[in-house]
Protein backbone atom coordinates (compact mmCIF):
# COMPACT_ATOMS: atom_id res chain seq x y z
CA UNK A 1 0.00 0.00 0.00
CA UNK A 2 1.51 3.44 -0.45
CA UNK A 3 1.80 5.54 2.68
CA UNK A 4 1.59 8.62 0.59
CA UNK A 5 -2.52 7.87 -1.00
CA UNK A 6 -5.55 8.29 0.53
CA UNK A 7 -8.73 7.01 -1.26
CA UNK A 8 -9.65 10.38 -2.75
CA UNK A 9 -6.57 10.64 -4.57
CA UNK A 10 -7.24 6.81 -5.39
CA UNK A 11 -10.32 8.11 -7.18
CA UNK A 12 -8.59 10.90 -8.98
CA UNK A 13 -5.29 9.50 -10.85
CA UNK A 14 -7.41 7.06 -12.86
CA UNK A 15 -9.44 9.72 -14.35
CA UNK A 16 -5.94 12.06 -15.12
CA UNK A 17 -4.58 8.91 -16.74
CA UNK A 18 -7.71 8.50 -18.87
CA UNK A 19 -7.60 12.20 -20.28
CA UNK A 20 -3.55 12.20 -21.16
CA UNK A 21 -4.33 8.67 -23.22
CA UNK A 22 -7.16 9.80 -24.74
CA UNK A 23 -6.91 12.84 -25.39
CA UNK A 24 -3.37 14.65 -24.18
CA UNK A 25 -1.02 11.70 -26.08
CA UNK A 26 -2.92 11.60 -29.51
CA UNK A 27 -1.66 15.60 -29.82
CA UNK A 28 2.15 15.10 -29.28
CA UNK A 29 3.16 14.04 -32.78
CA UNK A 30 1.56 17.35 -34.01
CA UNK A 31 2.92 19.64 -31.42
CA UNK A 32 6.59 18.44 -31.99
CA UNK A 33 6.86 19.41 -35.23
CA UNK A 34 4.49 22.66 -34.57
CA UNK A 35 4.56 25.41 -32.26
CA UNK A 36 2.50 25.90 -29.01
CA UNK A 37 0.15 28.54 -30.38
CA UNK A 38 -1.08 25.87 -33.40
CA UNK A 39 -1.76 23.16 -31.20
CA UNK A 40 -3.66 25.63 -28.14
CA UNK A 41 -7.15 25.51 -29.80
CA UNK A 42 -7.06 21.49 -29.21
CA UNK A 43 -5.51 22.27 -25.70
CA UNK A 44 -8.38 24.42 -24.86
CA UNK A 45 -10.72 21.61 -25.53
CA UNK A 46 -9.18 19.78 -23.54
CA UNK A 47 -9.21 22.27 -20.66
CA UNK A 48 -13.26 22.31 -20.81
CA UNK A 49 -13.34 18.80 -20.55
CA UNK A 50 -11.41 18.91 -17.66
CA UNK A 51 -13.36 21.54 -16.09
CA UNK A 52 -16.53 20.24 -16.91
CA UNK A 53 -16.04 16.89 -15.14
CA UNK A 54 -14.97 18.78 -11.96
CA UNK A 55 -11.19 18.01 -12.02
CA UNK A 56 -9.57 21.58 -12.61
CA UNK A 57 -7.06 23.09 -10.00
CA UNK A 58 -6.39 20.13 -8.49
CA UNK A 59 -3.55 22.26 -6.31
CA UNK A 60 -6.00 24.69 -4.71
CA UNK A 61 -8.07 24.29 -1.63
CA UNK A 62 -11.78 23.88 -1.83
CA UNK A 63 -12.17 27.01 -0.32
CA UNK A 64 -10.34 28.59 -3.67
CA UNK A 65 -12.75 26.85 -5.97
CA UNK A 66 -10.22 23.83 -5.54
CA UNK A 67 -9.82 20.38 -5.18
CA UNK A 68 -8.38 20.73 -2.03
CA UNK A 69 -5.21 18.04 -2.28
CA UNK A 70 -2.09 18.50 -0.01
CA UNK A 71 1.14 18.46 -1.34
CA UNK A 72 1.99 15.07 -0.63
CA UNK A 73 -1.01 13.98 -2.89
CA UNK A 74 -0.96 16.88 -5.52
CA UNK A 75 3.07 15.84 -5.73
CA UNK A 76 1.49 12.52 -6.97
CA UNK A 77 -0.61 14.09 -9.36
CA UNK A 78 2.01 16.22 -10.66
CA UNK A 79 4.17 13.19 -11.60
CA UNK A 80 0.98 11.92 -13.58
CA UNK A 81 0.92 14.96 -15.14
CA UNK A 82 4.67 15.20 -16.11
CA UNK A 83 3.91 12.29 -18.73
CA UNK A 84 2.52 14.69 -21.34
CA UNK A 85 4.11 18.34 -21.97
CA UNK A 86 0.39 19.57 -22.02
CA UNK A 87 -0.70 17.88 -18.76
CA UNK A 88 -0.22 20.76 -15.99
CA UNK A 89 -1.16 23.37 -18.72
CA UNK A 90 -4.74 21.43 -19.15
CA UNK A 91 -5.43 21.16 -15.37
CA UNK A 92 -4.37 24.41 -14.65
CA UNK A 93 -1.48 24.01 -12.81
CA UNK A 94 1.43 24.68 -15.16
CA UNK A 95 4.41 26.85 -13.98
CA UNK A 96 5.20 29.40 -13.80
CA UNK A 97 1.02 29.97 -13.11
CA UNK A 98 0.75 27.83 -10.25
CA UNK A 99 3.64 29.61 -8.58
CA UNK A 100 2.06 32.60 -9.05
CA UNK A 101 -1.86 31.87 -8.05
CA UNK A 102 -0.13 30.52 -4.27
CA UNK A 103 2.14 33.42 -4.38
CA UNK A 104 -0.88 35.99 -4.77
CA UNK A 105 -3.08 33.83 -2.62
CA UNK A 106 -1.11 33.99 0.53
CA UNK A 107 0.34 37.66 -0.04
CA UNK A 108 -1.50 39.58 -2.66
CA UNK A 109 -4.10 42.41 -1.62
CA UNK A 110 -7.57 42.40 -2.91
CA UNK A 111 -7.33 44.29 -5.26
CA UNK A 112 -4.60 42.44 -6.94
CA UNK A 113 -6.68 39.26 -6.51
CA UNK A 114 -9.89 40.61 -7.85
CA UNK A 115 -8.01 41.79 -10.88
CA UNK A 116 -5.25 39.12 -11.28
CA UNK A 117 -5.99 36.35 -9.29
CA UNK A 118 -9.24 35.68 -10.26
CA UNK A 119 -8.92 35.27 -14.26
CA UNK A 120 -6.12 33.07 -13.39
CA UNK A 121 -7.79 30.95 -11.63
CA UNK A 122 -10.23 30.30 -13.93
CA UNK A 123 -7.41 29.88 -16.78
CA UNK A 124 -9.08 33.08 -18.85
CA UNK A 125 -5.26 34.39 -18.82
CA UNK A 126 -1.90 33.25 -17.95
CA UNK A 127 1.11 34.86 -15.91
CA UNK A 128 5.17 35.16 -15.88
CA UNK A 129 7.49 35.57 -13.10
CA UNK A 130 10.40 38.07 -14.08
CA UNK A 131 13.37 37.53 -11.47
CA UNK A 132 16.72 36.23 -13.44
CA UNK A 133 19.03 39.48 -15.36
CA UNK A 134 21.21 38.61 -18.33
CA UNK A 135 23.77 40.52 -16.70
CA UNK A 136 23.87 38.84 -13.04
CA UNK A 137 24.49 35.35 -11.82
CA UNK A 138 21.39 33.71 -11.13
CA UNK A 139 23.01 31.87 -9.08
CA UNK A 140 23.08 34.96 -6.46
CA UNK A 141 19.93 36.36 -7.52
CA UNK A 142 20.71 39.09 -4.41
CA UNK A 143 22.93 40.62 -7.41
CA UNK A 144 20.09 42.84 -9.49
CA UNK A 145 19.94 45.67 -11.19
CA UNK A 146 15.93 46.45 -12.27
CA UNK A 147 14.57 48.89 -9.50
CA UNK A 148 11.23 50.74 -8.83
CA UNK A 149 11.69 53.78 -7.83
CA UNK A 150 8.53 54.96 -5.81
CA UNK A 151 6.80 58.32 -7.06
CA UNK A 152 3.82 59.61 -5.54
CA UNK A 153 1.54 56.44 -5.69
CA UNK A 154 3.24 54.67 -8.53
CA UNK A 155 6.41 52.84 -8.72
CA UNK A 156 8.59 53.09 -11.54
CA UNK A 157 10.30 50.43 -12.84
CA UNK A 158 13.59 49.83 -15.51
CA UNK A 159 15.81 47.37 -16.25
CA UNK A 160 16.38 43.84 -18.58
CA UNK A 161 15.20 40.52 -17.84
CA UNK A 162 15.24 36.94 -19.37
CA UNK A 163 14.56 33.74 -18.97
CA UNK A 164 10.88 34.71 -17.93
CA UNK A 165 8.75 31.53 -18.96
CA UNK A 166 5.50 31.85 -21.01
CA UNK A 167 5.89 36.05 -21.05
CA UNK A 168 4.47 35.34 -24.77
CA UNK A 169 0.74 36.03 -24.57
CA UNK A 170 0.34 36.43 -20.72
CA UNK A 171 -1.59 38.93 -19.14
CA UNK A 172 0.75 40.10 -16.53
CA UNK A 173 4.35 39.30 -14.76
CA UNK A 174 5.37 39.48 -11.02
CA UNK A 175 8.45 41.29 -11.20
CA UNK A 176 11.32 41.13 -8.85
CA UNK A 177 13.00 44.73 -8.52
CA UNK A 178 15.17 46.95 -6.31
CA UNK A 179 12.94 49.21 -3.93
CA UNK A 180 15.57 49.71 -1.63
CA UNK A 181 19.03 48.92 -3.14
CA UNK A 182 21.19 50.71 -0.25
CA UNK A 183 19.47 48.61 2.34
CA UNK A 184 22.19 47.26 4.32
CA UNK A 185 20.24 43.66 4.95
CA UNK A 186 20.70 42.66 1.16
CA UNK A 187 17.66 40.62 1.46
CA UNK A 188 15.43 43.50 2.23
CA UNK A 189 16.06 45.14 -1.12
CA UNK A 190 13.88 44.34 -3.26
CA UNK A 191 10.05 43.98 -3.91
CA UNK A 192 7.77 42.06 -6.18
CA UNK A 193 5.19 43.93 -7.96
CA UNK A 194 2.21 43.17 -10.79
CA UNK A 195 2.95 44.41 -14.12
CA UNK A 196 0.28 44.08 -16.89
CA UNK A 197 2.24 42.83 -19.94
CA UNK A 198 -0.08 45.93 -22.05
CA UNK A 199 1.65 48.91 -19.65
CA UNK A 200 3.69 51.28 -21.45
CA UNK A 201 7.73 50.66 -20.94
CA UNK A 202 6.52 47.25 -21.03
CA UNK A 203 8.81 45.25 -23.95
CA UNK A 204 9.08 41.75 -24.74
CA UNK A 205 12.14 41.85 -26.66
CA UNK A 206 12.30 38.37 -27.73
CA UNK A 207 11.69 34.65 -27.27
CA UNK A 208 15.05 33.04 -26.59
CA UNK A 209 15.79 30.18 -28.45
CA UNK A 210 16.64 27.13 -26.61
CA UNK A 211 18.69 24.32 -28.14
CA UNK A 212 17.19 25.83 -31.91
CA UNK A 213 13.84 26.13 -30.63
CA UNK A 214 12.75 29.43 -29.82
CA UNK A 215 8.90 28.38 -29.62
CA UNK A 216 5.80 31.04 -28.62
CA UNK A 217 3.35 31.78 -26.26
CA UNK A 218 3.25 29.19 -23.16
CA UNK A 219 6.53 27.17 -24.64
CA UNK A 220 9.00 30.09 -24.29
CA UNK A 221 11.17 31.81 -22.60
CA UNK A 222 11.40 35.66 -22.83
CA UNK A 223 14.18 38.46 -22.88
CA UNK A 224 12.08 41.54 -21.21
CA UNK A 225 12.98 45.37 -21.16
CA UNK A 226 11.13 48.09 -18.40
CA UNK A 227 11.93 51.49 -19.41
CA UNK A 228 10.16 53.89 -17.52
CA UNK A 229 7.43 51.33 -17.04
CA UNK A 230 4.71 52.89 -14.54
CA UNK A 231 2.39 50.74 -12.30
CA UNK A 232 0.35 51.90 -9.27
CA UNK A 233 1.93 51.48 -5.93
CA UNK A 234 -1.18 49.22 -5.21
CA UNK A 235 0.43 46.59 -6.98
CA UNK A 236 3.06 45.60 -4.65
CA UNK A 237 2.58 42.30 -3.23
CA UNK A 238 3.31 42.31 0.64
CA UNK A 239 5.68 44.74 1.86
CA UNK A 240 8.51 47.18 -0.11
CA UNK A 241 11.39 44.64 0.97
CA UNK A 242 9.65 41.22 1.18
CA UNK A 243 11.19 40.23 -1.86
CA UNK A 244 13.39 37.58 -1.06
CA UNK A 245 10.77 36.16 1.61
CA UNK A 246 8.20 35.81 -1.02
CA UNK A 247 10.56 34.30 -3.48
CA UNK A 248 11.77 31.71 -0.80
CA UNK A 249 7.88 30.89 -0.20
CA UNK A 250 6.89 30.60 -3.83
CA UNK A 251 10.17 27.92 -4.60
CA UNK A 252 9.54 25.41 -1.77
CA UNK A 253 6.05 23.98 -3.04
CA UNK A 254 7.57 25.27 -6.32
CA UNK A 255 10.08 22.27 -6.12
CA UNK A 256 7.72 19.84 -5.00
CA UNK A 257 6.22 20.53 -8.37
CA UNK A 258 9.28 20.35 -10.39
CA UNK A 259 10.58 17.60 -9.19
CA UNK A 260 6.96 15.39 -9.58
CA UNK A 261 6.76 16.58 -12.59
CA UNK A 262 10.48 15.38 -13.40
CA UNK A 263 9.63 11.99 -12.34
CA UNK A 264 6.51 11.55 -14.97
CA UNK A 265 9.16 12.41 -17.52
CA UNK A 266 11.21 9.85 -15.94
CA UNK A 267 8.60 7.42 -15.74
CA UNK A 268 7.39 7.86 -19.72
CA UNK A 269 10.70 7.81 -21.26
CA UNK A 270 11.47 4.82 -19.16
CA UNK A 271 8.48 3.07 -20.63
CA UNK A 272 9.54 4.33 -23.94
CA UNK A 273 13.30 2.67 -23.00
CA UNK A 274 12.06 -0.45 -21.98
CA UNK A 275 9.65 -1.00 -24.59
CA UNK A 276 12.24 -0.26 -27.36
CA UNK A 277 14.72 -2.59 -25.41
CA UNK A 278 12.21 -5.21 -25.70
CA UNK A 279 11.19 -4.85 -29.11
CA UNK A 280 14.39 -4.07 -30.97
CA UNK A 281 15.72 -7.24 -33.01
CA UNK A 282 19.64 -6.71 -33.25
CA UNK A 283 19.35 -9.64 -35.80
CA UNK A 284 18.59 -13.63 -35.85
CA UNK A 285 16.11 -12.64 -33.21
CA UNK A 286 18.28 -11.20 -30.59
CA UNK A 287 16.55 -8.10 -28.58
CA UNK A 288 18.08 -5.18 -27.51
CA UNK A 289 17.05 -6.15 -23.93
CA UNK A 290 19.16 -9.28 -23.93
CA UNK A 291 22.19 -7.24 -23.55
CA UNK A 292 24.03 -6.41 -20.26
CA UNK A 293 24.48 -2.93 -19.97
CA UNK A 294 21.05 -2.12 -21.45
CA UNK A 295 19.96 -4.42 -18.45
CA UNK A 296 21.73 -2.54 -16.05
CA UNK A 297 20.57 0.67 -17.00
CA UNK A 298 16.91 -0.45 -17.20
CA UNK A 299 17.81 -1.46 -13.16
CA UNK A 300 19.63 1.44 -12.21
CA UNK A 301 16.99 3.74 -13.77
CA UNK A 302 14.10 2.07 -11.69
CA UNK A 303 16.01 2.36 -8.83
CA UNK A 304 16.86 5.71 -9.18
CA UNK A 305 13.08 6.78 -10.31
CA UNK A 306 11.91 5.49 -7.23
CA UNK A 307 14.67 6.77 -5.06
CA UNK A 308 13.65 10.35 -6.13
CA UNK A 309 10.04 9.57 -5.84
CA UNK A 310 10.35 8.80 -1.96
CA UNK A 311 12.31 11.39 -1.30
CA UNK A 312 10.36 13.92 -2.88
CA UNK A 313 7.47 13.26 -1.54
CA UNK A 314 9.02 12.79 1.85
CA UNK A 315 9.56 16.58 1.94
CA UNK A 316 6.27 17.26 1.28
CA UNK A 317 5.32 15.87 3.89
CA UNK A 318 7.41 17.47 6.08
CA UNK A 319 6.64 20.63 3.89
CA UNK A 320 2.79 20.02 4.98
CA UNK A 321 3.79 19.34 8.57
CA UNK A 322 5.97 21.78 9.04
CA UNK A 323 6.20 24.20 6.55
CA UNK A 324 8.49 25.24 4.13
CA UNK A 325 11.90 26.96 6.28
CA UNK A 326 11.94 23.71 8.44
CA UNK A 327 12.22 21.61 4.94
CA UNK A 328 14.78 24.03 3.12
CA UNK A 329 17.67 21.01 3.08
CA UNK A 330 15.58 18.55 2.10
CA UNK A 331 13.83 20.95 -0.65
CA UNK A 332 17.96 21.48 -1.68
CA UNK A 333 18.94 18.09 -1.65
CA UNK A 334 15.67 16.84 -3.80
CA UNK A 335 16.17 19.60 -6.49
CA UNK A 336 20.23 18.88 -7.56
CA UNK A 337 19.03 14.78 -6.71
CA UNK A 338 16.38 14.00 -9.45
CA UNK A 339 17.42 16.97 -11.41
CA UNK A 340 20.68 14.38 -12.36
CA UNK A 341 18.52 11.47 -12.27
CA UNK A 342 16.37 12.89 -14.83
CA UNK A 343 18.95 13.94 -17.61
CA UNK A 344 20.48 10.29 -16.39
CA UNK A 345 16.78 8.62 -17.28
CA UNK A 346 16.34 10.80 -20.60
CA UNK A 347 19.81 10.02 -22.08
CA UNK A 348 19.91 6.20 -21.85
CA UNK A 349 16.71 6.21 -23.33
CA UNK A 350 17.89 8.23 -25.88
CA UNK A 351 20.68 6.10 -26.05
CA UNK A 352 18.96 2.67 -26.38
CA UNK A 353 16.81 3.96 -29.38
CA UNK A 354 19.51 4.77 -31.47
CA UNK A 355 19.47 7.96 -33.89
CA UNK A 356 15.44 7.69 -33.51
CA UNK A 357 16.02 9.03 -30.09
CA UNK A 358 17.39 12.78 -31.49
CA UNK A 359 14.40 12.82 -33.65
CA UNK A 360 11.31 14.41 -33.47
CA UNK A 361 9.81 11.03 -34.17
CA UNK A 362 10.01 10.46 -30.19
CA UNK A 363 9.28 12.89 -27.42
CA UNK A 364 12.56 12.07 -26.29
CA UNK A 365 14.15 15.00 -27.89
CA UNK A 366 12.00 17.50 -27.18
CA UNK A 367 11.99 16.17 -23.19
CA UNK A 368 15.64 16.58 -23.81
CA UNK A 369 16.13 19.79 -25.03
CA UNK A 370 13.48 21.27 -22.60
CA UNK A 371 14.43 19.82 -19.45
CA UNK A 372 17.67 20.57 -19.71
CA UNK A 373 17.73 23.71 -18.12
CA UNK A 374 16.71 21.48 -14.87
CA UNK A 375 19.93 21.81 -13.17
CA UNK A 376 20.46 24.97 -13.89
CA UNK A 377 17.08 26.88 -13.15
CA UNK A 378 15.58 27.86 -9.28
CA UNK A 379 19.56 27.46 -8.59
CA UNK A 380 22.44 25.46 -10.15
CA UNK A 381 23.29 22.04 -8.29
CA UNK A 382 26.26 23.40 -7.46
CA UNK A 383 24.63 26.04 -5.43
CA UNK A 384 22.15 23.36 -3.59
CA UNK A 385 25.15 20.82 -3.08
CA UNK A 386 26.80 23.38 -1.59
CA UNK A 387 24.36 24.54 0.66
CA UNK A 388 22.88 21.12 2.19
CA UNK A 389 27.33 20.09 2.51
CA UNK A 390 27.75 23.31 4.32
CA UNK A 391 24.80 22.50 7.07
CA UNK A 392 26.18 19.21 7.39
CA UNK A 393 29.75 20.18 8.20
CA UNK A 394 28.13 22.66 10.44
CA UNK A 395 27.09 20.04 12.49
CA UNK A 396 30.62 18.29 12.86
CA UNK A 397 32.25 21.74 14.00
CA UNK A 398 32.98 23.18 11.21
CA UNK A 399 32.18 26.85 9.85
CA UNK A 400 32.66 27.46 6.10
CA UNK A 401 31.51 30.69 6.13
CA UNK A 402 35.04 31.96 6.92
Amino acid sequence: MNVFSSDKLEQFLPKVKTILEENLFPLEQAYLHQSFSAVEPELNKVRGLIKEQDLWNPHLSEHHGGLGFNLVEFGQISELLGRSPYGHYCFNCNAPDIGNQELLLGYASEHIKSLFLEPLLKGDIRSCFAMTEPEFAGSNPVNMGTTAVKRGDHYIINGRKWFTTSADGASFAIVMANTNPGAENKYQRASMLVVPTTTKGFHLKRNISIMGEPNDTYFSHAELEFKDCKVPAKNLIGNEGDGFLLAQQRLGPGRIHHCMRWIGICERSFDLMCSRAATRDLGNGTMLGSKQTIQNWIAECRAEIDASRYMVLHTAQKIDEVGTKAARLEISTIKFYVANVLMKVLDRAIQVHGALGITDDTILSFYYRHERGARIYDGPDEVHKSTLARQILKNYGLNTNR
